[in-house]
């Protein structure tokens, strides 16, 4: 028999603000490609076609308990792993990166949904290895190999966006789980001695946008005009914004890849301090509903996987607003609910459904 607590329990809060970011991410890709000629005819169409399926999904996560998905985490991430490896063989190339697989009519990024495969498997590892006393370096070797063998993969397509997303949701679990000081310590220095291995490895372009974050005026015709440009758009908003489809920048497509990478650009030149200071309070609020939800949860695995949904939020949204302002460099990383994207857009509401699924649970005991 249905529950009727599970509906008592229903989050709307976090319902209504995810819908409303969802709103604001369609109307900001109608002027972000308008006029809406050639291939970017119909994207916000295609916008609200993934909305309309990514809240199908959310719904149809709710009709199940959570820790089912936790019990098959193992399996999905290995069917990720899968995925990613034929992006290798059989992916489709666009601006010179590898991270698409064509199925039919549509395409789908397989190391997005690697974000919510990484969050369960360490959920269902660390729920399984309860230690109260904080984890030494022995107890992640598991939990690293969870992570290096997706992060790898995604590495060699290249996405070194996703790789630092995966890096960081992984870091922001173990912070909340607890690591010894000294644990802390010798990753730090490890990933400092791999720094300069990394870099050896990285592409060109890669190398040049480090350097170009560093310095945007290094080249301020290529690399650097993306961020020179950006930077234009959003000062020139000042308070109040220059109005919907009347953003200078945007409208004569100074900014690029403005309807993904710089969406945040064009809404900050159109609506100006206000616009921007409330869809971030959006986004704080939702952070800080899924926070919520993990502070009330009856069980470990529900706060671990709540605070890993919430981390995959916050890293992202913050490396793509601190991308267009300047303050980190341009990685490619998509501002969630508002870039255009399939596979993002459905990822961002798997976990959004995944949040509310463990907050209408949460008067029911583990077992």
């Amino acid at each position: 028999m249905f529950d009727r607590r599970l509906i008592m329990n229903f989050d709307w809060t976090l319902l209504v603000t995810v819908v409303l970011i969802a709103v604001i991410g369609v109307v900001n890709i109608y002027s972000s490609t308008f006029p809406h000629t050639g291939n970017f005819k119909s994207l916000y169409i295609k916008q609200i076609y993934w909305v309309l399926l990514g809240l199908a999904l959310m719904f149809f996560i709710l009709s199940f308990n959570y820790r089912t998905f936790i019990r098959y985490a193992y399996p999905f991430l290995l069917f990720c792993l899968i995925f990613l490896t034929l992006v290798m063989f059989f992916g489709r190339y666009t601006s010179g990166s590898q991270r698409w697989l064509q199925l039919g009519f549509i395409s789908f990024q397989p190391s997005e949904l690697t974000k919510i495969a990484l969050i369960l498997a360490l959920t269902r590892f660390f729920t399984e290895d309860d230690n109260p006393h904080g984890y030494g370096l022995r107890d992640l070797l598991v939990p690293f190999l969870i992570l290096i063998i997706p992060a790898l993969l995604v590495f060699k397509q290249p996405d070194l966006g996703t790789v630092v997303l995966l890096v960081l949701i992984y870091a922001s679990i173990l912070a909340f789980l607890g690591v010894h000081l000294r644990t802390w310590i010798t990753l730090g220095v490890g990933c400092a001695a791999l720094a300069p291995l990394l870099w050896h490895f990285l592409k060109d372009y890669q190398k040049t946008r480090l350097l170009t974050f560093l310095n945007p005026d290094l080249d301020p015709l290529k690399t650097g005009y993306h961020i020179i440009q950006s930077k234009i758009a959003i000062g020139s908003g000042t308070f109040f914004g220059k109005g919907f489809l009347k953003g200078t920048q945007s409208q004569l497509h100074f900014l690029p890849e403005q309807h993904t990478d710089f969406i945040f650009s064009v809404l900050a030149e159109e609506w100006g301090f206000l616009g921007s200071f409330f869809l971030l309070f959006l986004i704080l609020l939702l952070i800080s509903r899924g926070l919520k939800i993990a502070y009330t949860s009856k069980d470990r695995a529900g706060a671990i996987l709540a605070i890993g949904i919430c981390a995959m939020i916050f890293w992202q949204s913050f490396i793509n607003v601190g991308m267009v302002v300047g303050i980190v460099p341009v990685v490619g990383v998509p501002l969630p609910l508002l870039s255009y994207g399939g596979t993002s857009v459905v990822t961002t509401f798997i976990g959004i459904g995944i949040l509310m699924n463990i907050s209408m649970r949460r008067f029911m005991l583990s077992r």
